[in-house]
């Protein structure tokens, strides 16, 4: 069955943390380790509760404040800090572009809070994007199955033609039990490659 459409994920994958130094930082200002600053923004309750879109990205953000006892006042700093490191992988976001003009749809499927369409807007790359799924906004989260099935309904394919992407083997495995098929992200050379040869680009 010939692939139509290749779904990707977004943390992780497009965008992705190349650099520790702000969040080890961010972290030892708040006599943390990294991996504990970590957990209190991606891996709380109520960063699970923004995941499934049962409160807004903003009130997860006042929570992780005020755990830290930190004033709500300075949260743009903190965000701004925690995230210093992180980096959009552009030749990737370009590649993703070139598979639109191939008539190949392209789409999301992330585990991402409310903010996250307007990010994307605001770096001008939702538009490489047929078909957005944000977990947050349909209430579903990978690797339930529901949320692939809502992928696939949007782009109106079968799960047995399209490929989706992601950094996480869980989520992996969770797209191939609806039937679609996984690449893990490694890096983006390997991953271009790969889909190009799924795809039958030379």
């Amino acid at each position: 069955m010939n692939i139509r459409a290749v779904f990707f994920d977004f943390g992780g994958v497009i965008m992705r943390t190349e650099f520790q130094a702000p969040r080890q930082h961010l972290a030892e200002r708040f006599r943390m380790e990294y991996d504990d600053i970590d957990k209190v923004v991606f891996g709380s309750e109520s960063a699970r509760r923004a995941s499934q879109g049962e409160i807004r990205e903003e009130a997860h953000w006042l929570d992780v404040l005020k755990r830290l006892r930190h004033p709500a006042s300075e949260l743009e700093s903190f965000k701004d800090e925690f995230f210093g490191g992180d980096i959009i992988d552009r030749a990737l976001v370009e590649y993703i572009r070139s598979l639109r003009g191939m008539k190949v749809h392209t789409g999301l499927i992330s585990n991402a809070w409310s903010g996250l369409r307007e990010f994307m807007t605001r770096e001008k790359i939702i538009d490489i994007f047929d078909t957005v799924v944000i977990s947050a906004e349909v209430g579903q989260v990978k690797p339930s199955a529901k949320i692939y099935e809502v992928a696939l309904e949007q782009a109106k394919v079968r799960a047995g033609e399209a490929v989706f992407v992601d950094d996480m083997p869980v989520n992996i495995e969770g797209c191939e039990k609806v039937g679609m098929q996984g690449v893990l992200f490694k890096d983006s050379h390997k991953t271009i490659t790969k889909l190009n040869q799924l795809l039958k680009i030379k």
